[in-house]
């Protein structure tokens, strides 16, 4: 893998020196289960080259960003939350709530989301 920070957490997950309960994988991203999950269902979809927020997206990760998405659906159909719904969400920055800088896309599900979300 290419394009890892040494000092991000998720970037640690994805060389395997951080554990974490894997539900996906492929060439592009990986998901896992979140370890504070604030829903029944409630995964992390990464993308496997780091990149810190959602400002520093450029033209060439646009396919990136569609896989992620793409991935979020296949795993909201493969918990059973597709036709009841599900939330995705993505921060940026702290008042965002973004604790973890690398991209990371939230699937959560399985209860009744209320909104506004806080």
């Amino acid at each position: 893998m290419n394009n890892l920070a040494s000092d991000c957490l998720f970037c640690r997950i994805l060389e395997k020196k951080v554990p974490s309960k894997k539900v996906y994988e492929d060439a592009l991203c990986y998901a896992f289960e979140d370890i504070n999950p604030q829903a029944p269902v409630h995964v992390l979809v990464i993308p496997k080259k780091h990149i810190s927020t959602t400002l520093e997206l450029a033209e060439g990760d646009n396919a990136l960003m569609g896989r992620l998405f793409q991935t979020a659906n296949q795993i909201a159909r493969q918990k059973g939350i597709d036709q009841r719904g599900f939330r995705l969400v993505m921060n940026t920055n702290p008042e965002a709530g973004q604790s973890v800088y690398h991209i990371h896309l939230h699937v959560l599900g399985g209860r009744h989301m209320h909104w506004p979300p806080g």
